[in-house]
């Protein structure tokens, strides 16, 4: 190592040295500024008495001002977060909205069940008003066979507490004021009109009517008690009325020339819901086209009423 070297060495660790105490100068003088003290002082303007006094540093003042900073963001969280304060934040919906929104979503799933059974509802009114019915057949012997192996299961032994509940039942049937409430085998159709037919129910043909020939404005009577449920004007049927009775029977009258009843009506069994007509595109004379529906399915009118 020649002496030019170990100059070299020797600079280099010189200014190491100046450099290390110029640092820790710096850092003295900081720490110096940093803990200096500092007296804040609170004077009487007219007569400059002191009334408060307090010593302070400048890292004490960075210490509180961080701190206060710390408590402030927090304070204000739990604010928006746990108190009704953030309703008034935008962005934040407040707890009547919410109400609000619950009951509307509520009545939207009951208006969207209530929509879908009037539409039930209508189809079945509509498949009455076109006659788009699929028939069904039944195997007699099989039901029949069926009803006798169902009844040889069913234990129909009575006792003395099942004797005299059926006395008084039938003693409450019997003095019943209310109709309808007896033996449904008494269920009586009144004729709507009399006349002739001129076409008798076939269901081929898919005509699941009668056709009874009557002079115009024939008083239509309802067959039985029941409550209108379609009161109004088609382009094929003309005026039609359809009517609703007990044990799921409905009475539909189309062709006529007026209507006396409207939808929602109680009717009586005789009572004149329309005058027969020749009303239609479907109608060849003045008749009362007439039909009887028995749980959804068409049922041939003259096996219970005698139109003659």
């Amino acid at each position: 190592m020649n002496f030019r070297t170990l100059l070299a060495c020797y600079f280099t660790i010189l200014t190491n040295f100046v450099l290390m105490a110029k640092k820790r100068k710096k850092d003295k003088k900081l720490a110096k500024k940093l803990l200096h003290k500092y007296r804040l002082v609170v004077l009487n303007e007219d007569t400059f008495e002191e009334r408060f006094a307090i010593k302070l540093t400048r890292l004490n003042v960075f210490v509180l001002v961080s701190l206060s900073a710390i408590f402030l963001i927090f304070f204000t969280i739990l604010l928006i977060a746990f108190t009704p304060l953030r309703e008034y934040i935008p962005g934040y919906s407040s707890t009547q909205l919410k109400k609000q929104a619950s009951n509307l979503n509520y009545k939207t799933d009951s208006l969207v069940n209530e929509l879908e059974l009037n539409k039930q509802y209508y189809a079945s009114i509509r498949k009455v008003l076109t006659g788009d019915v699929s028939t069904v057949e039944f195997d007699r012997d099989s039901i029949i066979e069926a009803a006798k192996n169902d009844v040889g299961i069913i234990d129909v032994t009575t006792n003395k507490e099942d004797s005299i509940l059926r006395e008084k039942v039938d003693k409450e049937d019997k003095y019943n004021l209310f109709e309808g409430a007896g033996d449904k085998s008494n269920y009586i159709l009144f004729p709507p009109v009399n006349g002739t037919i001129s076409e008798s129910y076939n269901i081929e043909d898919k005509h699941f009517a009668v056709d009874v020939v009557v002079p115009n404005n024939t008083p239509v009577k309802a067959t039985a008690d029941g409550t209108v449920i379609f009161a109004e004007w088609t382009v094929e049927t003309g005026y039609v009325v359809i009517i609703e009775h007990n044990q799921e029977l409905i009475s539909v009258y189309k062709h006529n020339s007026s209507i006396t009843k409207s939808q929602g009506d109680l009717v009586k069994a005789g009572e004149v819901v329309a005058m027969s007509g020749n009303t239609g595109d479907l109608t060849t004379g003045p008749h009362l086209h007439f039909e009887l529906w028995s749980k959804g399915y068409p049922v041939n009118p003259t096996n219970f009423i005698d139109f003659q």
